[in-house]
């Protein structure tokens, strides 16, 4: 490839003065731009309007970004949401159908937090709605806003477990990490298709990649936060850049 690879980034829609934005927070365009040496270009949130096939000649990869909102439960025959909990409709019409249609492909796919949610999801799996409610799991959930962004997305929250053997394991050179932790769902029942990657102390599941695919990967925490300051988190869009390459 002689030219700079593109990427498509997944939005969010938004009210921002009562319209709806399209929108991706900054970190992730960052870390694709920095840590992959690649272009990212923000993919709305168009359901339908979006044809999966001509994304794939368009673009060399996808990533697929974490999000304060979460996918709808029937999409997974989940029980419904608790009331305030924020949903993406038009997200999650754009993202799962997107997701089936690349790993068919075999396309690169570095899915984030919501964006390994929506894989699983994508693969037939299902999700906890609320992970600090189950008996012996951790609180995996935020920080407090009001601390500052370094503090909150440092990667100093709980350790994780690499597979031997695997993927993350090579690119991190040991088998065990810190890792940044912000999320309230997490998988339940493993998508068939997916292997995993990682686990937390408490035994959930924390990263995973589709068996027999060059690069579909999903990982719980937030890497794109820490791309600069983090040897692992820039080896992880390191291997998205060079698998961006590799087709």
């Amino acid at each position: 490839m002689t030219r700079r690879p593109l990427v498509a980034v997944t939005a969010c829609v938004k009210s921002i003065n009562n319209a709806p934005f399209h929108s991706v927070e900054d970190k992730y365009l960052h870390a694709v731009a920095l840590g992959a040496d690649a272009t990212p270009i923000v993919l709305p949130a168009l359901g339908e309007a979006i044809d999966p096939g001509e994304l794939l000649e368009r673009f060399d990869g996808f990533v697929f970004t974490g999000s304060l909102s979460n996918v709808e439960p029937a999409h997974y025959a989940g029980t419904p949401s608790r009331e305030g909990t924020a949903h993406d409709p038009q997200r999650d019409a754009t993202t799962l159908p997107l997701l089936r249609r690349l790993i068919e492909a075999d396309a690169p796919v570095l899915a984030l937090c919501r964006g390994m949610q929506e894989l699983n999801v994508a693969c037939g799996g299902t999700l906890h709605q609320h992970v600090h409610e189950l008996p012996s799991k951790l609180d995996h959930r935020a920080p407090p806003a009001s601390l500052p962004r370094a503090v909150r997305y440092a990667p100093e929250h709980h350790r994780v477990r690499l597979q031997p053997g695997g993927l993350l394991a090579r690119l991190a050179g040991t088998e065990e990490v810190m890792v940044n932790s912000l999320h309230e769902q997490a998988i339940d029942r493993l998508g068939p298709g997916l292997e995993v990657e990682a686990t937390a102390p408490d035994g959930l599941i924390e990263a995973v990649r589709f068996a027999g695919r060059r690069f579909v990967l999903g990982v719980q925490w937030h890497p794109e936060a820490c791309v600069e300051a983090d040897a692992f988190s820039r080896a992880i869009f390191n291997e998205f850049g060079r698998q961006l390459r590799h087709g």
